[in-house]
């Protein structure tokens, strides 16, 4: 798995603490060079919409969708989206990698809003060029917000998984699931209600999904991510198959799941 956008937070966080920060400063100028260097973002209003809510009702769970206006074609195609969360304490959200069997580079997923903030969405295209879209959020205290369930209940469903059919299936066409993770996604700025002690860090950072023999999507995510990670993705089927997700936490943890799909069995 690609580690390559998440990596570099890190490394902004070393020389650009975000935490710390209020919705009137602009992080985006040094995140953008942490992640791109000098690599030119062009307007990507043509390209991809990102959608979220102008105000957030719960700051731990905001629905976030990009949507790409182009199609996924063989002679050029986008190749990751980068969802950005510009005054986060981890501003990379997620980086999504697509490929032409995805059938279209748009994904749906919740994260965890910290302060007022832009958003940021980043397509890479297989030509190399990059485009860039946002949009301002108002939301305050997701990354630190308590968790939805206790711990003992949240471990003991570590790494179930559902896929959840958003569309009818159809062959040669573009076909939308859904896939749910059981996952506390710790933060690392949470406290346990109980005890009152911080609770540790503990996150999904690697999805990836394949269907027959062909990946659709892998995702590289943290701790921005909600609790319980969904992500709505779309994939192209040739006819039925199997579809085969493997899932990696923080932890070194590996959970695996697989369904057949466009099979009356």
């Amino acid at each position: 798995m690609r580690r390559s956008g998440i990596a570099l937070t890190a490394a902004f966080l070393l020389t650009a603490p975000v935490a710390a920060a209020s919705a009137a400063e602009d992080n985006w100028p040094s995140i953008r060079d942490a992640l791109f260097q000098d690599r030119e973002l062009l307007d990507g209003a043509g390209v991809m919409v990102l959608e979220a809510p102008a105000r957030a009702e719960d700051a731990a769970v905001v629905p976030v969708t990009i949507k790409a206006l182009v199609p996924q074609a063989p002679e050029r195609w986008i190749k990751a989206l980068h969802l950005v969360i510009d005054n986060n304490p981890a501003p990379v959200a997620g980086v999504f990698h697509f490929f032409p069997e995805s059938g279209r580079a748009t994904v749906a997923t919740r994260v965890r809003v910290n302060e007022y903030t832009k958003l940021h969405a980043v397509a890479e295209t297989s030509d190399g060029r990059l485009y860039v879209v946002e949009r301002f959020i108002k939301a305050s205290g997701g990354c630190s917000a308590p968790a939805l369930k206790d711990k003992e209940a949240a471990l003991a469903r570590l790494g179930r998984m559902q896929l959840k059919p958003m569309t009818p299936f159809a062959a040669g066409a573009v076909n939308e699931a859904q896939l749910l993770v059981s996952h506390p996604n710790y933060t690392g700025l949470q406290i346990d209600q109980l005890t009152r002690n911080w609770i540790a860090p503990d996150y999904v950072r690697s999805i990836k999904v394949r269907y027959g023999d062909k990946p659709v999507l892998e995702a590289e995510t943290d701790i921005s991510i909600s609790e319980d990670p969904a992500i709505t993705f779309s994939f192209v089927p040739e006819g039925p198959a199997t579809m085969a997700v493997e899932v990696e936490d923080s932890k070194g943890r590996r959970f695996e799941r697989s369904w057949p799909i466009g099979s009356s069995s």
